[in-house]
């Protein structure tokens, strides 16, 4: 939900500090995984290097997906008062791609108020890409006064009851978890006892080399519980997923790239299509960044493109900033 900034004139220097380092990085960085251990390429300046470098890291992919996260269609305050262009930019962007994407993965607030306009929009916008293959799982924003009902209706799966839900790629098995439901304190994310039995019973079947992809909105780690940005019974999961030889975790809610290795998993956080917020712990809290500087915006919002490389069975990612 929103947090208003309050007058504070070194959160205002730390918050012009962040922006500063988010346009720098605006323009994109390749991420490849090699067994665990990222390695980093930052894009821009040199147009022609960076196709190169990418085409070179990328070469091996047998198949591609798009994440793209945070749109919340109906929030028209600063800095985005037209979250719908934005949106519309990202699918643009995507479908621009000289290679389609195998799907586009969207990991939660869809919407800002969980309304049916709100969530016809995103419908008709995502569905319509050029991408005809979409997942998707529900932020908080999107689980407003139903429980979600809404959301799983048009969007979901309906693979279980809970609205959690997997599938087989091209080798690659994929996991989409749900843990906006029933938030725990200080707002952290939480999957529950039914959610953690099925995905016991969902990994048993795989074997340690298989690739596995997890996504879900709010962050599996720790990464800053006090304005609960994490999920408070992740570890469960992730103790599930620690015999796997390579997992690829992917989440939204934070609107900003930050990464983190924990042995053989890798967690990626996404930037919104939105609205940036502040980095962690910057400011008295989380919420819509409204000092962005006039017509720098783009450089703050983005899409990631993953890349599945069968030899070695690395993840390539890259980030695009829309600018």
């Amino acid at each position: 939900m929103d947090h208003d900034d309050h007058p504070d004139d070194r959160a205002a220097t730390n918050r012009r500090r962040f922006l500063k380092c988010m346009a720098w990085a605006g323009a994109g960085t390749l991420w490849t995984m090699h067994g665990g251990v990222l390695q980093a390429r930052t894009l821009g300046g040199d147009a022609d290097a960076d196709t190169q470098a990418a085409a070179d890291a990328l070469k091996d992919a047998t198949f591609s997906f798009v994440q793209i996260s945070d749109s919340h269609i109906g929030f028209t305050k600063a800095p985005n008062p037209d979250v719908t262009g934005t949106l519309k930019a990202a699918l643009a962007r995507i479908d621009a791609q000289p290679v389609q994407p195998d799907f586009i993965v969207h990991t939660g607030d869809l919407t800002h108020l969980s309304r049916p306009d709100e969530f016809d929009t995103v419908d008709q916008l995502v569905r319509g890409s050029s991408t005809r293959r979409a997942f998707f799982v529900p932020g908080e924003h999107d689980v407003i006064g139903d429980n979600g009902r809404a959301f799983f209706e048009r969007f979901g799966e309906k693979q279980t009851e809970g609205g959690w839900y997997s599938f087989d790629h091209r080798g690659v098995h994929f996991v989409a978890l749900i843990n906006v439901l029933n938030l725990q304190g200080g707002g952290l994310g939480w999957l529950g006892p039914d959610q953690l039995a099925w995905l016991k019973q969902d990994l048993a079947a795989r074997t340690s080399e298989t690739p596995i992809v997890v996504f879900a909105h709010m962050p599996m780690w720790s990464l800053y519980p006090q304005w609960g940005w994490g999920t408070d019974d992740a570890g469960e999961a992730l103790a599930m997923l620690r015999r796997f030889g390579s997992v690829t975790v992917l989440n939204g809610h934070i609107h900003q790239i930050q990464q983190k290795v924990e042995g053989h998993v890798t967690f990626y956080t996404a930037r919104s299509t939105a609205y940036p917020q502040p980095a962690p712990g910057v400011g008295p809290g989380p919420g819509p960044l409204k000092d962005v500087p006039p017509g720098q915006l783009a450089a703050y919002l983005g899409v990631r493109e993953v890349r599945h490389v069968h030899a070695g069975r690395t993840l390539a990612l890259t980030d695009e900033a829309l600018s």
